[in-house]
Order: structure tokens, then sequence, then C-alpha cells
């Protein structure tokens, strides 16, 4: 299984969010992205690769006493930026603190199962869309330039959404037909709520 671990924002902060893109799609080099769907957006705070699922159990153990310590925080979809010229993002404020805490002590959780994760490059964000094409396509997608992409970024530089509570962790699976990964949630855990 291809697994990783992920905070999902609830409808209502991916709808503004999408509201906000939706212009942004029609200006120059945006036809040449390929653009994530608002099912798919999520925080990924480790990426796991593939799993054999008799390691399920032990993952799942650790995950859980993860979110036990680690509480429910605020945040709020904000602003946009790039990945060099491959990866338009969306990015995060409010208390990431709390959210690069989590990322770090699943990172720990997870090491055992799936190697080392990088916590200390953690960036959190949600893609918006990639440069270059999906396996399996015919025609490759024309290179787009890193000044498109700053053009596309400065478009969503204001963008500030609603505020919300990231109150879950989840551990999602990719999967693929060929064309763009399809994101389905394994298991979810709450986390704590110390108000």
């Amino acid at each position: 299984m291809r697994l990783f671990v992920a905070v999902v924002p609830p409808v209502e902060a991916l709808q503004g969010l999408s509201d906000a893109v939706a212009p942004v799609r029609g200006l120059p080099g945006a036809d040449r992205l390929r653009w994530t769907t608002v099912e798919g957006w999520h925080l990924t705070l480790a990426f796991l690769g593939e799993v054999p699922a008799e390691r399920l159990p032990e993952l799942e153990a650790g995950l859980a006493g993860v979110a036990e310590v680690h509480a429910v925080h605020r945040l709020r979809i904000s602003g946009a930026g790039r990945f060099g010229d491959r990866v338009l993002w969306a990015g995060v404020d409010g208390q990431t603190w709390a959210l690069r805490r989590l990322a770090e002590a699943v990172g720990e959780a997870v090491a055992e199962v799936a190697g080392e994760t990088d916590a200390y490059g953690f960036h959190p964000h949600l893609t918006l869309a990639r440069a270059g094409s999906h396996r399996g396509h015919r025609r490759a997608v024309q290179r787009v330039a890193a000044a498109e992409l700053d053009g596309l970024a400065a478009a969503l530089a204001d963008y500030r959404g609603p505020e919300w509570e990231a109150a879950e962790l989840r551990l999602m699976q990719s999967e693929s037909d060929g064309g763009a990964p399809h994101y389905r949630t394994v298991r979810a855990w709450p986390l704590a709520d110390w108000s």
C-alpha cells in the first residue's frame, strides 16, 4: 500500500480556496499545469511510500499514540508560492508550530516502518498544480516557465481563507489507475482536545 499521513482541511476551507483558485486557472501558463482536485487537497505530514499490509497494525498503533498527545490547533490556508518550476502551492498560517510538532512526532512514530522522514524540511502546503504530464499520457505537457508560476502564485498571494481547526490525523492511501492519483482515508484519529 502506498501511504502517507496528513491533515485534511474541512470542506468550508477547501471551498474558499477552490473559489480563489478558479480565476487563476485562466492565467498565462495555467493551461500547461496538471491541477489537483479539491478532493485531493491535504497537508502531508509524512510520506511513507510502499508499506506491506502486515505492518499496518504497528503503524496504526504509533499514529494513535501521536494523536493522543498532540492537541487540536487552529490553521488558515493563506498565500501561495512555488517549488522551483514544478509545483504551485497554497500556504498555511496560524498555529503552524503545532502542525510542525505534529509532523515531527509522526515522523518519529513511522520511522521504523517507513524509514527516516525529513520533518526539518517540513513546509506545510496544499499542492494546487504540478508541471509535467501524468504517467501514461501520450503527449507531454509543455514546460511552464518559473516566471509564469510566479505570476500564478502572486495571484493567490493575498488569499486568506477562513480559520479552521486541525482536529484529526489521517493515514491515507494513494491509488492510481495510470492517471491522477486518488486518495482514500485508511484510518483517522482525533487529536487531543484539552479545551
